[in-house]
């Protein structure tokens, strides 16, 4: 990654610390479902330019999420990854790696809107995702899907994973609006 001055696109709107206790995840378990309301924190940061086969030049903002519990405040998700711009082709890229064994990496578009600043896309199918073999044979996720939106200095995202887990199908989703600090 380089130093010099990094043209963001769409994605310089992410930099910095986002928190919001407005979250909701819809996760599967053995029963059916169950629903977790949450707070999380989440850090954006500058990576710089990163070049691929000199070719490629890509604008990436490192990111961390942490998100916790309201009933008991225990940590039951934790994320990280790369968001990645590439102006030539006009398309955004969502690295990600959660302690379960699970990488996914997403591509899509970013837009600007009447409604918002900078509206985010990705997606992923199956060839976009690695996993464990434990995970593939117990928890497989199918797909990854997340649409964020930014209007000043509030975030909104909502986001879907098809995981096969429990003999089952399942949509787990999460969403959530935060407001960035300072």
């Amino acid at each position: 990654m380089s130093e010099e001055t990094v043209d963001y696109g769409p994605l310089g709107a992410l930099i910095g610390v986002w928190k919001g206790d407005k979250g909701t995840d819809v996760a599967p378990d053995p029963e059916g479902k169950e629903e977790n309301p949450y707070y999380e924190t989440m850090t954006f940061e500058g990576a710089g330019y990163a070049v691929n086969a000199e070719k490629q030049r890509l604008a990436a903002v490192r990111y961390h999420q942490e998100v916790r519990r309201k009933s008991d405040d225990a940590v039951f998700h934790d994320q990280t990854g790369y968001w990645m711009w590439d102006t030539e082709n006009r398309q955004v890229f969502q690295s990600l790696t959660i302690p379960r064994a699970v990488c996914v990496l997403a591509s899509g578009t970013a837009a600007y809107d009447a409604e918002c600043d900078v509206l985010l896309s990705v997606e992923a199918g199956p060839e976009e995702v690695v996993q464990s073999p434990f995970m593939t044979d117990n928890a497989k996720t199918l797909s990854f899907r997340q649409t964020v939106t930014l209007t000043e200095d509030v975030m909104h995202y909502a986001e879907t994973t098809m995981v096969d887990i429990y003999g089952k199908v399942f949509e787990h989703t999460d969403t959530n609006t935060l407001v960035r600090e300072g």
